[in-house]
Order: structure tokens, then sequence, then C-alpha cells
């Protein structure tokens, strides 16, 4: 899972995947990330409520090694996911945006407040639902 600044969409994107398929390896990580920073502590919350803790979480940059390694790349946004392809082109047939089925970025809650963080998290939920069929075909 990736996002800009790892620090809220794509831990919290990490943590649900890899609560509905626990066999799976998941990982995430920023293309521009907060290194060493903690998840935001709306993030934080949010995912409690929901029976997941992301206190353990540190922000890490995105790098080639993660993209190589990985088998499926899912992006917050279709910006993140041309930063990828362009900077790293192997990575292309493997990279996605989280809302690919309804055509949507999930929306950047960082500093934005309540409210816009329940959006975000209904988007990543709604995405990480519609790609567990797909992650299933891939992981066997």
């Amino acid at each position: 899972m990736v996002c800009e600044g790892n620090i809220c969409r794509s831990p919290i994107a990490a943590a649900l995947l890899a609560r509905d398929m626990p066999h799976v390896s998941v990982a995430s990580a920023g293309t521009r990330a907060l290194v060493g920073r903690a998840a935001d502590p709306v993030a934080v919350q949010l995912m409690d409520d929901r029976g997941l803790d992301l206190r353990n979480h540190v922000a890490t940059l995105l790098t080639p090694a993660h993209l190589r390694s990985a088998d499926l790349v899912l992006t917050m946004t279709l910006a993140q996911r041309e930063l990828i392809e362009t900077n790293y082109p192997y990575a292309r047939g493997k990279t996605y945006r989280l809302g690919d089925h309804d055509d949507l970025d999930v929306v950047d809650p960082y500093q934005r407040g309540p409210f816009i963080f329940e959006l975000a998290m209904t988007q990543i939920e709604q995405g990480v639902s519609r790609w567990l069929d797909t992650i299933a075909r891939l992981s066997h």
C-alpha cells in the first residue's frame, strides 16, 4: 500500500488488508514519507474503533526493493501510480490505484479534520474490499 506521507492512508489500508487476508504479506510506504513518524493520531483512533492497532507503525519511504518484491502495489491516487510507473518502469502491470474499481482517488486527510478522515476511511475500506478477490487469486 502506497500513499504520500505513510502516516494516514497507506497504514490504514495495509492494516485493513492484513486483517482481511492474514495469509498475505502486507506492507505500506510513502512516496514522500515522513520517515520515522508514527501514524497520525486520528488514524490511530479510527483504527482503534475497528479493533486494529496502528501504534507501532513507523513511516517508511517507498524504495525500489519494495516495488521489486511486491506482487501488487496499490496507491491512493492516480498521480502516485503514475509517479511509480514513470520512475520504476518494472512496476508497470502490478501497480494500481486502490480506488480503480470506482475510478476515484482516496482523499488525503492529513491535517484536514475528522470529517475528511472518515471519508478517506470509507474510501479505503471500500477499495480494500473491492481488491480482495483479485488478491486472493494472486496469492494462490
